[in-house]
């Protein structure tokens, strides 16, 4: 019998150039920006985007809940493709994979997601959302910053 490991993937258009996008995956004061599922914040991050660097973030949900999650970059094509393993600190053990590819598209960038290696799939479920959401984030951050 063969058993399936969860993942999830999604794709997404950002009206940024691959460089801007890239850096908003990599630079924590960027990332602090977007990162998170609607009715969250970054409280805190720490990212040294290198081969075998680590990232950490602390995320405080409006209701004062805290959640920390980290990894460390597995590898880093400067604005082609990033991957880094991914565990909340909660549960450590439960160590997933993130690949993140950017396309230039014309004036734009698409993003292809995936992440794998989940324990379940409610696991993925929950990141599905969580990721889709950070999504709408990073591409409103991107509107208002073409807007100005």
């Amino acid at each position: 019998m063969t058993t399936t490991i969860p993942s999830l993937t999604l794709v997404r258009r950002i009206k940024a150039p691959p460089a801007r996008v890239f850096a908003a995956w990599t630079r924590a004061e960027m990332l602090a920006q977007w990162f998170g599922p609607h009715h969250t914040r970054v409280a805190h991050a720490e990212v040294d985007a290198r081969l075998g660097g680590h990232f950490r973030i602390e995320l405080v949900e409006d209701n004062g809940a805290r959640h920390e999650v980290g990894g460390r970059y597995l590898e880093l094509e400067p604005e082609q493709r990033i991957v880094f393993t991914w565990a909340w600190a909660s549960t450590p053990e439960r160590e997933s994979r993130v690949t993140v590819r950017f396309r230039p598209l014309e004036a734009d960038t698409e993003v292809t997601l995936t992440h794998d290696r989940f324990a379940d799939s409610d696991t993925a479920t929950r990141h599905r959302r969580g990721w889709t959401e950070s999504f709408e984030r990073l591409i409103a951050l991107n509107e208002m910053e073409e807007a100005r």
